[in-house]
């Protein structure tokens, strides 16, 4: 995503990329269709350096909330990737974001497709008492539900107002076998190679389902998505959290 980010900004006529960081030594500068910028494992001297308007982040929970806050003391906006921020993170981060007088965006997901999935199951949950979620990425995804089914779980139970109703399988021959439990929503992941983001919500009901899917078959598909955002976020004062928000679905 870091890769696919750097092409996208660089190629954007209304935006400049003045710089990167990774965990990983890489050098001193990173090569992109632009020339080059500076590249630094540490992101606190880097954003001294450059002093960007707007920082882009696509890391994991722990990382985004150590990196969050050296951009939020330097009065930068946020555009936040990462991956399973839970409830009390995003506190945090709307905190960061009004103490500072910035924009956050946190997105669990930049494609349209997929955030038009969410909106469709929300929709939908009045209507059913069961659904369960099944999610499958590729095998170096590190967490597990992916942040965007969590999402789409709990923006389900939200527009619903209450529960949904969970089977209990009286004999279990596997632990787990029935997967993660999110206010009665049930979250299957798959980690495979030849994957990359796939998600599918199924509701049940007598005679019938109802199937909505989304399949990602290229990352290139998130970047109007990470370009709407950054070009928004400075107009955005506190914290938004998803796309569709962002979009006004």
């Amino acid at each position: 995503m870091g890769a696919e980010t750097v092409r996208a900004l660089s190629g954007a006529d209304d935006m400049a990329l003045v710089g990167a960081t990774c965990n990983t030594p890489r050098g001193e500068t990173l090569p992109t269709p632009g020339g080059g910028v500076p590249l630094s494992t540490d992101l606190a001297s880097m954003l001294d350096a450059t002093r960007p308007d707007v920082m882009v982040e696509f890391t994991h929970a722990a990382a985004c909330m150590e990196a969050a806050p050296l951009a939020a003391a330097r009065g930068i906006h946020m555009v936040l990737g990462a991956s399973g921020l839970n409830a009390e993170q995003l506190q945090s981060l709307d905190t960061m974001s009004r103490e500072h007088g910035i924009g956050v965006i946190v997105a669990p997901n930049f494609a349209l497709g997929a955030v038009v999935l969410k909106k469709l199951a929300e929709q939908a949950a009045a209507f059913f008492d069961y659904v369960d979620v099944v999610e499958a990425h590729h095998e170096m995804k590190i967490d597990a539900p992916s942040g965007f089914s969590l999402a789409i779980a709990r923006g389900m139970r939200e527009e619903r107002g209450r529960d949904f109703e969970r089977n209990q399988t009286e004999i279990h021959h596997l632990d787990e076998t029935r997967g993660g439990d999110i206010g009665g929503v049930g979250i299957h992941s798959m980690r495979l190679p030849g994957r990359s983001a796939h998600h599918e919500v199924v509701f049940g009901a007598g005679g019938q389902t109802l199937s909505i899917r989304h399949d990602t078959l290229g990352r290139d598909c998130y970047m109007p998505g990470v370009l709407r955002c950054v070009r928004e976020v400075g107009n955005r004062p506190g914290l938004t959290v998803g796309l569709e928000t962002v979009l006004g679905l």
